[in-house]
C-alpha cells in the first residue's frame, strides 16, 4: 500500500531553493500549479487568475502567483504576501512531487507537456538570456555552480538535457532540472482526488473545454459566458497582447533576463516545431531517456495528452481514505 507523497529531496542550486516551502501555511483551497518548466506554468497561472478573479481588473500575475521554490533575496516578504491576500491562492512550484509539501486539503494542478517540445521551448529560452544574467549568475552566492551558458546551437545541448541531470539523482533535464522525472514524481499519484493531470496539447486543442475541467476539479465552475471571456483572455496572441499583466515577472526583471524581456519569454506558444530539427539520432536518445524514466502509459500521455489517459485507471480515492492510492 502506497503512503501519501512524502518530500524526500531538496533541490538547491543557482536556481532553486526547496526549503523555501517550509515557510508555507496550507489554507483549504489553496492551488499549488506543478509543472516541468517550459510546459505551461504561466498559462495556466493566468487561466487561475480569470477563475479567481470573477471581475476585472484582475491583478498582475507576478503581484498574486509567486513563483515558491526560486531563490528569492527575501521569501519572507513572499509569503507575508501570500498571508495578506483573502482571494483564493494559487502558487507556482518548477518542483517534482517528493520535493514540495502534500497536503490533501490542497489542489495541485500539473501541467505536462511533449519532452520534444519542453526542448525546443527551453532553447529559444536560455540561448536567449542575457550576458548580464549570466556575469550575475557567475557572481555566485548560492549552493553548488553557476548555470552554464548556452552553447552554439540546440543539437550541442540536446545530447546533455536529454541524457544527463544537474542534480546527481536525475538523469536529465540539464543544466535546469529533471522534466521527465518532474513527470514520473506526480503521475504515481495521479489517482488522488486533489490531483488534476492538464497537457498542454489539450489546452492547445480544447481551451476552453480543458479551463472548464480546471475550474470543476477546483469546485468553481463557470457560467457559459464567463468560460467564453476566459477562453479569450488566455490565447497566446491574448496574454501576449499584454505581456505585464500576463507575464511571470515584472516587464523591467524580464528585461534583465532575456535579450527581448517578456517577448523572448512568450515566443510561439505551438508544439511541434521539433520534428525536422532533432535527427533520428538524436530522437534515440529520447527513446532511450523515455524508457528509462516513465511508465509506459505515462510516456503515452505525455506524447498524446487525454486520448492517451489510461481507459482503465482506478477511480479517484477519498480525500478521507488516500493511503491506497498509488
Amino acid at each position: 500500500m502506497d503512503a501519501l507523497p512524502e518530500r524526500s529531496r531538496e533541490y538547491r542550486s543557482f536556481l532553486f531553493d526547496s526549503q523555501n516551502w517550509e515557510g508555507w501555511r496550507p489554507r483549504e483551497g489553496d492551488v499549488v500549479i506543478s509543472t516541468s518548466y517550459k510546459s505551461g506554468t504561466t498559462w495556466m497561472q493566468n487561466i487561475l487568475r480569470q477563475i479567481v478573479f470573477a471581475d476585472p481588473p484582475r491583478p498582475p500575475v507576478a503581484a498574486v502567483s509567486p513563483w515558491i521554490d526560486r531563490r528569492h533575496p527575501d521569501i519572507a516578504a513572499v509569503w507575508a504576501m501570500l498571508e495578506a491576500q483573502r482571494h483564493r491562492r494559487f502558487l507556482k512550484s518548477h518542483l517534482p512531487l517528493d520535493a514540495i509539501p502534500f497536503h490533501p486539503e490542497v489542489r495541485y494542478v500539473v501541467v505536462v507537456r511533449d519532452a520534444r517540445d519542453v526542448f525546443m521551448s527551453f532553447w529559444n529560452h536560455y540561448s536567449q538570456m542575457t550576458d548580464a544574467y549570466f556575469a550575475a549568475m557567475e557572481a555566485g552566492g548560492f549552493e553548488g555552480p553557476p548555470m552554464p551558458r548556452p552553447p552554439a546551437d540546440l543539437h550541442a545541448l540536446w545530447p546533455r538535457w536529454i541524457a544527463e541531470g544537474w542534480f546527481p539523482w536525475e538523469t536529465e533535464g540539464w543544466p535546469h532540472s529533471g522534466n521527465l522525472r518532474h513527470t514520473a514524481t506526480w503521475w504515481r499519484f495521479r489517482r488522488l482526488p486533489n490531483i488534476l493531470f492538464v497537457h498542454f496539447a489539450d489546452l492547445l486543442a480544447d481551451l476552453p473545454g480543458e479551463i472548464a475541467r480546471v475550474a470543476a476539479f477546483l469546485g468553481a465552475p463557470l457560467a457559459p459566458d464567463r468560460l467564453a471571456a476566459a477562453a479569450r483572455a488566455v490565447t497566446f496572441d491574448a496574454v501576449r497582447r499584454d505581456p505585464a499583466a500576463a507575464g511571470p515577472t515584472p516587464p523591467e526583471v524580464a528585461a534583465e533576463i532575456w535579450k527581448d524581456g517578456l517577448g523572448t519569454f512568450f515566443h510561439r506558444g505551438t508544439n511541434g516545431r521539433w520534428r525536422g530539427v532533432l535527427t533520428a539520432e538524436e530522437l534515440t536518445l529520447y527513446e532511450a531517456a523515455k524508457a528509462r524514466c516513465l511508465p509506459p502509459e505515462a510516456a503515452a500521455y505525455l506524447e498524446a495528452g487525454r486520448a492517451a489517459w489510461p481507459a482503465t485507471r482506478a477511480a479517484p480515492v477519498p480525500v478521507a481514505d488516500q493511503r491506497s492510492a498509488g
